[in-house]
Order: C-alpha cells, then sequence, then structure tokens
C-alpha cells in the first residue's frame, strides 16, 4: 500500500462516525479508530494489542462480533454491551487472502445515538403537527375535509385532525423519491395510504408494486424478487422472469412487513437502494432500476435493530420519512365516514340497500377496534350479511350481526378515576373536555415516574409512542423514573 493509501485509509479511519476494529486471524486488535476509547472504556493504546477474546474475558466488550467472524468467516451483525455501560450495534465482515480468512473488519454505533435521532425526530414530528394545525384552522376541528385533500373524497376517510396532518404530510413529500417508512399497528391503512402517496408523485401513471415480505417462503424470496435468467434452477420458466423489483420501474414499490424479510435479503435490498441496480439469478450483468420505495411494519424496527434482527444501515436507509399512522382508537371521528364508505361498497358489492339502525352508531364509537379499519370493515361486511332485513340491527335485535362477538372496551385507569371521585374532576365552570384532559395528565403523570421510555409508557396504555410523546409535550410531562 502506497504512503497516499495509507494516509486516506488513515483519515477515513479517524473521522468516521462509527467505531471500527482491525482484528487479524488470531484475534488480535491491530487497530481502532479514537471514538472506540469512550464507547469501550479503555485507551486505544490499551486496546491495540489486546486479544479479543481477552477483551470478552474482562468485559470489556460481550459479545465480540469479530470472533463471530473468525468462527464462521461470514458477516455478523449483533447487539453488543460494552464496559462503559453502553450498547452498541456491531457488525462485521472478513477480508481474505489467497483463500484464507486473513482479518476482520468491524464497526459499532453507539445506540444512543439511535436513541437521540427518535427524540429528535418526535420534537420535528410535533413541531410540524403544531404548524399544520394552525394552517388547519378550524375545518378539522369540525370535520371539514382540507381544501388540499379535496382529492380523497370517496377515497380515504381523513375527517380527524391527525389524518389530515398526516395526509398532507404525505402530499407534500410524494412529488420527491424519498424513501417512506410507514409505521403502525395491523389494519390501520398503510397500504391504502402508501397507494394515495403512489398517486400524488409523479410516478403515479406508473405501476404500484405491493409485496407482503411475510407472505413469500424464504426459499422463493430471491426468485421473485430479483427474478432469473432462463434455466437458472430446475423448474423455473424457460424464458425467464424479471422480478417484482423490476417491474416496479418506473413506479412504487411498497414492501409491507418489512420487518418479516430474512437478513440475507435486507442485505441485498440494501445494495438495490446503494447501486440502483440488481442481479438476476443466473445472470451477469446488472441491470438499472428505477423506483419509489415505500415501506411499511407494524414492528418496533429500532428494537428489531438492537435485537440483530434487522440492519442498522437499512434501517437508517428506509427511515428517511417516518409517517405514523395512529390506530383506530385515537381517531374515533374516522368512524362515520369510514362505515358510510364501506356500507356503500356492501350495497354496491351485493346488490342492497341495507342500512344500519341508529343503535348500533352507539356501539361502532364505543369498541376499541384492535384490528383497526380492517377489522371494521370485516366486521360491517359479515354484519351485512347476516342480516335478514335490509337494516343492520343493533346486538340485542340480531345477535348474528357479529357486534356481541366484539370485545368491551374497559379503560380501567379512566374507569377507576371517574368510578373513585366523578364530582371532584368536574370542578366549577369546567365541562366534561377539561375533566378528561386532567385525568389524562394525571395518569400519564403517574406512569412518568413509575416507567423508563414512551415506549415502555405506549405499552402500557396500548397506544402508539409519538401518541405518548405528543400528549407529554401537550402537558409539559418528562420520563422521570423513580430512583
Amino acid at each position: 500500500m502506497s504512503e497516499l493509501d495509507s494516509a486516506i485509509l488513515r483519515t477515513i479511519i479517524d473521522t468516521a462516525h462509527d467505531h471500527f476494529f482491525l482484528v487479524d486471524a488470531s484475534g488480535r486488535v491491530r487497530d481502532v479508530s479514537p471514538g472506540a476509547a469512550a464507547v469501550y472504556g479503555m485507551s486505544c493504546e490499551s486496546l491495540i494489542g489486546s486479544n479479543v477474546r481477552t477483551l470478552v474475558e474482562q468485559g470489556v466488550l460481550k459479545p465480540s462480533v469479530s470472533l463471530e467472524v473468525l468462527r464462521t468467516g461470514k458477516p455478523a451483525q449483533l447487539l453488543q454491551h460494552t464496559g462503559a455501560g453502553r450498547r452498541v450495534i456491531a457488525q462485521a465482515h472478513p477480508v481474505f487472502s489467497q483463500g484464507q480468512l486473513a482479518c476482520v473488519v468491524s464497526r459499532s454505533m453507539d445506540l444512543t445515538d439511535l436513541q437521540l435521532l427518535q427524540e429528535e425526530y418526535a420534537l420535528l414530528q410535533q413541531r410540524f403537527s403544531d404548524h399544520l394545525k394552525r394552517s388547519l384552522g378550524e375545518g378539522a376541528a369540525t370535520g371539514e375535509l382540507d381544501p388540499g385533500l379535496s382529492s380523497l373524497k370517496g377515497v380515504l376517510e381523513v375527517r380527524s385532525g391527525v389524518m389530515q396532518e398526516i395526509a398532507l404530510l404525505l402530499k407534500r413529500v410524494a412529488p420527491s423519491d424519498a424513501n417512506v417508512l410507514m409505521l403502525g399497528e395491523s389494519g390501520v391503512g398503510k397500504t391504502a395510504f402508501a397507494r394515495q402517496l403512489h398517486r400524488w408523485s409523479a410516478r403515479g401513471e406508473g405501476p404500484f408494486i405491493d409485496v407482503n415480505c411475510g407472505a413469500i417462503p424464504e426459499s422463493l424470496f430471491e426468485s421473485e424478487m430479483f427474478g432469473y435468467q432462463p434455466g437458472a434452477f430446475s423448474g423455473s420458466n424457460p424464458k425467464g422472469k424479471a422480478g417484482l423489483l423490476e417491474q416496479a420501474a418506473g413506479g412504487t414499490l411498497f414492501l409491507d412487513e418489512i420487518g418479516e424479510l430474512p437478513l440475507a435479503m435486507q442485505t441485498k435490498l440494501l445494495k438495490v437502494i446503494q447501486d440502483g441496480s440488481l442481479m438476476r439469478l443466473g445472470d451477469t450483468t446488472p441491470r438499472r432500476v428505477d423506483f419509489r420505495l415505500v415501506v411499511a411494519t407494524n414492528q418496533n424496527l429500532a428494537e428489531a435493530v438492537e435485537e440483530g434482527r434487522f440492519r442498522l444501515d437499512l434501517y437508517y436507509r428506509l427511515n428517511v420519512i417516518p409517517v405514523t399512522l395512529p390506530p383506530l382508537r385515537e381517531r374515533r371521528e374516522d368512524i362515520p365516514g369510514l362505515v358510510e364508505r364501506q356500507l356503500k361498497q356492501l350495497n354496491h358489492r351485493y346488490g342492497g340497500d341495507k342500512i344500519l339502525d341508529s343503535g348500533v352508531w352507539q356501539e361502532l364509537m364505543g369498541r376499541d377496534w384492535p384490528g383497526n379499519v380492517r377489522e371494521l370493515e370485516n366486521w360491517l361486511e359479515r354484519a351485512w350479511l347476516s342480516a335478514p332485513g335490509g337494516v343492520i340491527a343493533t346486538p340485542e335485535a340480531d345477535a348474528l350481526s357479529g357486534l356481541s362477538e366484539l370485545p368491551k372496551r374497559e379503560p380501567r385507569a379512566l374507569k377507576a378515576t371517574v368510578e373513585g371521585d366523578a364530582g371532584r374532576q368536574l370542578a366549577e365552570g369546567k365541562g366534561l373536555k377539561d375533566a378528561l384532559a386532567r385525568t389524562e395528565r394525571e395518569i400519564l403523570a403517574a406512569l412518568c415516574s413509575e416507567l423508563a421510555s414512551s415506549y415502555a409508557i405506549a405499552e402500557r396504555l396500548g397506544i402508539s409512542q409519538p401518541s405518548v410523546v405528543r400528549k407529554m409535550q401537550r402537558h409539559g410531562l418528562r420520563i422521570q423514573p423513580a430512583s
């Protein structure tokens, strides 16, 4: 290696945000980047020359990603605990010389950085939300559709303020080719919003390829996604086949349940995103691909990264524009529009003119709908088919309607507060809205002193983490776990 090459390599290592280790085939640390000292609790001089096996025994790092690569000869990624009390994601790659494993290059990223990025995004999201609320004015409060969303009439129901905010955000980012990550519980409408994002984009006339990553067997995933050449494997189409990535050319590729993507395919997808090209199975020539990538998941990808189930570098590539769709229980204003639209579709599909009994509305608005929009639509179809006449009645009038099968709402904390001292909650001159806000703040304040993160609070309350962050900011609360 020339003196210039050595200087370039040294500069890359010294200035990189990640923390690099160079480990030889015996496990001896040959070089480290300066930032590694703060993360691993040892000076660079002490780390260099040490054996990673000894470092594991001393608790400086555990487990060792370099040892895993030395053992398998393959790239590895894992969650690592350090002697400085940090948690890092460590990735390592083997380097071969004349067919023999010569050394391992590893890099690690402190997950504290990831947490700070998440908190920064939550604050930015709140500021953007406040700005949109001011621009929406009274329209959102009265359930009126913002003029900028007139194209959504009859397509998506966004009567609630929060859904109008999300729709306006998607409309603003649609002209770009930025990757969008849709987050939210199962059934909240991630696919529907991805389709609308596609319609708003400059690629709206191109294809929209919808792929459920959890529905394709791992053994077939590569051939389905990347395609194959004629004769690539036994039983393949003799003419070959273009993969789903190629089929999305000029349009949008929507990868639902991205958290189910196998690790090997995560690596290949990352390469396609970085290079803008792919290689079919059995081919030797790369093919250029041009599509807009939108992905969705109901999993916590940050936790999947920590557990080593999802690549950190792919996570950063996908998490350019994160959009969290709230569950139906947090946007009940959308239920009437969803019901009316679905009922119209059912009447058209089955050739009828059925209506809802007025008593059903109280039940519909009072349910938590854990399956969200999908569950609501499925119930309506079951109720439509089960109703003997032209009216879909209440459970008492028609036990077959399906409502009796749904679990009742039991907001335990609110129930305890109201039953315990309902009179005190309704102070003089204050209405129900003020009482509910006060109760919400008391519940959140108690949980902020009991639990260590907004994610834990969200899990306890059964709502999304961004919703918890918004509510905490509205009430001026911070996480303060008891010591």
